[in-house]
């Protein structure tokens, strides 16, 4: 009795919380766009003063990060001249003490308006602890690159936030923008997929060094991590709960059916699947047009499901395009089937006497 009246709160704990997080934030991200200024526990307290609950807090510390601070393109300089060789640390006397990492990383991202993703993360733990709220910075890995609408490379780092008592996830960087094809241009465009994320889908595409920031009991490997298939940018703004399969290199024979699902609570679903390496968007919409008017797409409650023929041994990708947009990309490991290798003969063994 005493354990179903337990779950019963915890559950209308949680009702109450994703309620909360999914009610409107305009005013608020309104508001935050015309603040400024250039200390972290002066903005902290422009930002939050306004509000009493946490999440209103966090909501305002987030979005204005995102609209502020810019991704830095000079990614082939050394991490220590963009944070540390503006003179920021010789400024304090040697009797002064020095401030905490963050509050310094903090001060000069403020300072240049770009980052990296360390800058991005230590600036948003900076103005929460300003405002008194726990949060953390959680380093890790991440699937996919920022480039061409790819978001990172292998090593990354996000935050963990506590809100009422508990921890969600997010990534400030991921839902600030992106960069173009080139690397060199960032693109602002704001994803609200990675406020307050949850954890069963922020694992996806983010693998904390330090297993228990995934906020899950039973996270995957780093093993099963790795080898997950590669997500593109426009995954993260759909409704995908899951998909199959579930490793991103796919061993196949040639004349072999591969099928890839989906589950998604979207109300339209189209799927349709490319055999190439990369596609511009006239490639990809003249084959969602073929496979639309073929009715490739099977669809079954919150499952979609498409088909793929494996015609050659030098096919090596396979595209996943759901609803016009590329959201995975799978490897292909083909092999010539068996029964297409001549047999073998075997030499009979002559006797002796």
């Amino acid at each position: 009795m005493k354990f179903s009246v337990l779950f019963v709160l915890m559950f209308l704990s949680t009702a109450a919380f994703a309620q909360r997080k999914t009610a409107t934030f305009s005013s608020i991200d309104w508001r935050v766009a015309d603040i400024d200024a250039n200390s972290p526990d002066t903005l902290a307290i422009q930002l939050t003063s306004p509000y009493v609950t946490d999440l209103e807090k966090v909501r305002a510390i987030f979005r204005w990060i995102t609209e502020h601070i810019e991704y830095n393109t000079l990614r082939s300089q050394p991490y220590s001249t963009v944070y540390y060789d503006d003179g920021i640390e010789s400024a304090h006397d040697n009797d002064s003490i020095l401030q905490p990492l963050d509050v310094r990383v903090a001060e000069i991202v403020l300072k240049r308006r770009v980052a990296f993703c360390e800058g991005y993360a230590r600036l948003f733990k900076t103005l929460c602890g300003y405002a008194g709220i726990r949060s953390e910075v959680i380093s890790g890995y991440s699937r996919t690159n920022m480039n061409s609408g790819k978001q990172f490379r292998c090593n990354h780092k996000w935050n963990a936030v506590q809100i009422d008592s508990n921890w969600y996830l997010l990534d400030v960087t991921w839902a600030s923008g992106y960069l173009n094809f080139a690397g060199d241009r960032f693109i602002r465009d704001y994803n609200d997929y990675y406020f307050l994320t949850p954890p069963k889908n922020f694992i996806s595409d983010h693998y904390p060094e330090d297993i228990k920031w995934a906020l899950l009991p039973d996270a995957p490997t780093l093993s099963e991590f790795k080898h997950s298939p590669f997500k593109q940018a426009a995954y993260s703004p759909y409704k995908i709960s899951s998909y199959s399969p579930s490793r991103g290199i796919i061993d196949a024979y040639v004349g072999d059916t591969i099928s890839i699902e989906l589950e998604t609570s979207d109300a339209k679903k189209h799927l349709c699947l490319l055999d190439v390496p990369s596609a511009d968007s006239a490639t990809i919409a003249l084959n969602d047009s073929l496979a639309r008017a073929n009715r490739l797409t099977v669809i079954k409650g919150d499952k979609v499901r498409c088909s793929y023929v494996v015609s050659s041994e030098d096919v090596q990708w396979l595209q996943v395009i759901y609803n016009g947009d590329m959201v995975l990309r799978y490897k292909l490991d083909v092999k010539r089937s068996p029964l297409d290798f001549p047999p073998i003969k075997i030499q009979p063994i002559m006797g002796t006497n």
